[in-house]
């Protein structure tokens, strides 16, 4: 539609449409009192009516008072369009339409549309000036669009207007259900709660414009889990909608809510969400027992601590609403029995106190009372929350071991008494109504030395040899009661023993320590006081007396008062005591215990006389016996080391000097390698083979210069080397003529030893008597030697002495062998 042009001074009309589709058309009219209407006057100044809005202010202030303040303005200005969301029709939907009063209907004119979503969302005619939606929008992905319009001119692009920027707002539809966003929900209201009790809220959102007509009004409703709950229609507080809830009958309600826009009416959308509810249990019911009477039975021969029985009360309720207490309340078993309760099972167990006897007492009765200990005031008036039952306890007969007249028995026997001495006797008892006779026995492990015995008929104890109180004064045993006939049932009773003391030991020296004296001690010092023990008991008022032996009873150097508190002191009688004449005195001195039978005996007091200075401070005594053995003293430790270290030196040059007595005859740099024996356990290649074996080790590193000297015997006359003798035969491949060449020098040199395999007979060793016994020599020079003394060596040499007893032999052998 058109909006109304206006004339003001003269000036040229300014108009600007508006062209809306749908509700935006309505609400163009509404605003249509908001758009600006201007004039242009022929000054080329803008003048804007009063009240209404001008995006662009320019002011031009003079620097005179009064003068008129002019401001330049656009040709056309608005505010905002609207367009109504999820448009699906088949054209694009007109938003507007945009004219400048520059505008002259001839096409010079161009309209440029920028900002959000101009180009793609919004398109506009560039000469009409029509603005249309391309595409559909909503509200709640984008509400409202800022674009800016301009009007160029369309051959040169250069702005006639200033750039004005409007609003296009999106318009909501209902087109989005109410949503529970923190579905489904849980939630918890105690039993027997009264009516209106509230449980919980639900909340549900709509993504509608809550400004714009009822689309996110929202109303709730209970679709299920009536009659037991309601929700208010405008807040969703859920509540309770009847009395006295049971949890023990229901505890769990599934309830759906719906949440339904438009205020509810017809039309409108909705959306619905669970929630659980549960009943919290509260102390509304009372223990229960399930019988008003318990029978139990208990055998006679159970020990106290041993169980009985159980019985549990019903409750209902849940952790401590549900928790039952038990006690005894009466009965005539209540110092028998007791009553304890199991934690895990909250059950009552009635437990035996003390043991029970058929033979006494057969039957027993208990009242047991059950109550709950945590009772909720507010529901005080449905109990009592307690209930009480009856147990009947029956004692069964049981085939139960003797029993002993005493829990434990203790006897009394003197010592050294003789075998057979009656000790004691124990008595047990068939308690059951046939009353068997009882056979006695002392378990071995009780009395391993078997020091008693006991008669197995009327259990008396006695001793099978004299007992030794100082050995051991107590002697703990047990004694077995078995009856006789019945099932072998044994029962112990503990018998203790002591043995009585008799004065059979003699007194003797607490200690045995020698008493050291000076020299110079002056007559009539105490120089000791002695003390004694006994091994016996000493009796009230007992003590020992002391006194010197009879044999030294006048003697002059020491004396001895009894000081009647079992101890005496030993004076000395003279001075003049001297190291030199006598170092050890031995004082014998007789000691009574006045027991009955009384008991003496003497002991020797050693006194040693040391060397003190005038104070009487001891300087030595001849105690150096006594101290040696217990330890080394550090200096003679040293000299022991020394000694030690010296011996080692002497072993060690005795061996240095018998090994060079044993050096060998020739003076070797170095340990010949032929000396060693290698076994390679390979077979060679024959005489063929020269790859296998280096020749090169049959050569002496000492003979490579030819001339080999020996230490036990000087060559007289000097033999010149042969050519080639030095010459070294690592480069020769026959083994055969390099054996023979070595043997021929070696034959021909008397200055060397011949170096081949069997060089360690060449020399037997300094002092020999037999010399030399290698034949080498023998092949082409005759030996010098006399080895007719072989004959004397004995049967052993005799095969030596028929090949070199005599030398004519082995000529005359030769020269048959030859005639021959």
């Amino acid at each position: 539609m058109a909006i109304p042009t206006m004339k003001r001074n003269g000036l040229g009309p300014l108009r600007a449409f508006l062209v809306l589709v749908g509700v935006s058309a309505l609400c163009s009219v509404a605003l249509g009192t908001r758009k600006v209407n201007a004039s242009l006057d022929q000054r080329g100044h803008r003048h804007r009516h009063p009240g209404h809005l001008s995006l662009h202010r320019h002011r031009q202030r003079a620097g005179k008072e009064g003068q008129v303040l002019h401001r330049s303005k656009r040709g056309w200005v608005w505010n905002q369009f609207f367009v109504i969301e999820e448009y699906t029709g088949p054209d694009p939907v007109l938003v507007g339409r945009l004219h400048s009063d520059v505008d002259s209907g001839i096409g010079n004119i161009k309209y440029i549309l920028s900002g959000e979503g101009a180009g793609t969302i919004f398109v506009i005619d560039d000469k009409t000036g029509n603005i249309h939606a391309t595409k559909t929008l909503d509200r709640e992905e984008q509400a409202q669009y800022t674009l800016t319009a301009q009007a160029v001119d369309r051959d040169t692009n250069k702005p006639l207007e200033p750039p004005s920027e409007f609003i296009v707002k999106v318009q909501d539809i209902n087109d989005n259900p109410p949503e529970f966003l923190h579905g489904p929900y849980y939630a918890r209201v105690p039993e027997m709660s009264n009516v209106g009790t509230s449980v919980m809220q639900v909340t549900a959102t709509d993504a509608d414009d809550p400004t714009y007509g009822n689309s996110a009004r929202l109303v709730y409703s209970i679709l299920q889990g009536q009659p037991y709950f309601s929700v208010e229609p405008q807040t969703g507080i859920i509540r309770t909608a009847l009395p006295n809830m049971d949890r023990e009958a229901r505890q769990e309600y599934d309830v759906v809510i719906q949440a339904k826009d438009m205020g509810g009416h017809m039309g409108g959308l909705s959306g619905t969400t669970e929630v659980k509810i549960t009943l919290t249990d509260v102390n509304d019911n009372p223990p229960k027992f399930p019988q008003s009477v318990y029978s139990m039975s208990v055998s006679e021969d159970k020990v106290p601590g041993e169980e009985v029985g159980r019985l549990k009360a019903k409750d209902p309720d849940l952790g401590d609403n549900g928790m039952v207490n038990y006690r005894l309340l009466d009965g005539d078993g209540l110092a028998m029995f007791e009553l304890r309760t199991d934690s895990e099972t909250r059950e009552a167990v009635i437990k035996l106190k003390k043991p029970v006897d058929f033979e006494t007492k057969r039957s027993y009765t208990l009242k047991v009372e059950g109550s709950n200990p945590h009772v909720d005031p507010q529901y005080l008036a449905w109990g009592p929350y307690k209930d009480e039952a009856t147990i009947k306890i029956s004692v069964e007969d049981a085939d139960e071991p003797p029993v002993f007249v005493d829990p434990s028995y203790t006897f009394e026997v003197e010592e050294n008494a003789p075998e057979g001495t009656l000790v004691g006797r124990v008595h047990a008892k068939d308690t059951d109504v046939a009353n068997n006779p009882v056979r006695y026995m002392i378990p071995p492990y009780t009395d391993i030395e078997q020091f008693f015995s006991i008669n197995a008929e009327d259990g008396k104890i006695t001793t099978t040899r004299p007992l030794d109180r100082e050995a051991q004064p107590w002697h703990n045993i047990s004694v077995s009661a078995t009856e006789i006939g019945g099932h072998h049932q044994d029962t112990k009773v503990r018998v203790n023993i002591k043995v009585k003391d008799v004065n059979d030991n003699s007194p003797e020296f607490a200690t045995n320590n020698e008493v050291l004296m000076c020299e110079n001690v002056s007559p009539g010092k105490v120089i000791e006081t002695v003390s004694a023990v006994d091994k016996d008991e000493m009796a009230h008022r007992q003590h020992f007396t002391f006194s010197l032996a009879p044999e030294v009873t006048h003697n002059h150097n020491f004396s001895l008062k009894d000081n009647r508190d079992s101890t005496a002191s030993i004076y000395v009688l003279r001075k003049g005591f001297s190291r030199l004449t006598q170092d050890v005195y031995y004082l014998p001195v007789e000691i009574n215990d006045n027991g009955f039978p009384a008991m003496s005996s003497t002991n020797t007091l050693t006194i040693r006389v040391c060397s003190c200075d005038s104070r009487g401070t001891i300087l030595s005594c001849n105690v150096e016996p006594y101290v040696l053995p217990a330890g080394l003293s550090t200096g003679a430790l040293i000299a022991i080391l020394a000694c030690i270290v010296i011996l080692l030196a002497i072993v060690v040059l005795f061996v240095a000097l018998r090994r060079q007595k044993k050096e060998p005859l020739i003076v070797f740099e170095e340990e010949d390698i032929r000396e060693n024996i290698i076994t390679y356990d390979d077979e060679g290649g024959g005489e063929e083979d020269t790859e296998a074996f280096d020749i090169a080790t049959l050569q002496n590193p000492d003979g490579a210069n030819g001339f080999l000297p020996r230490k036990d015997i000087k060559p007289e006359l000097q033999y010149p080397m042969r050519p080639g003798a030095g010459r070294p035969a690592t480069n020769s491949v026959d083994v055969d003529d390099f054996i023979k060449t070595r043997i021929a020098e070696a034959d021909s040199d008397p200055t060397a030893p011949p170096y081949d395999s069997i060089q360690i007979y060449g020399y037997e060793g300094r002092g020999s008597l037999a010399g030399s016994l290698s034949s080498l020599e023998s092949v082409t020079t005759e030996s010098d030697l006399d080895y007719d003394y072989l004959q004397s060596w004995g049967p052993r040499f005799k095969k030596l002495a028929d090949l070199y007893g005599t030398k004519d032999c082995f000529i005359n052998d030769g020269d048959d062998g030859e005639d021959s």
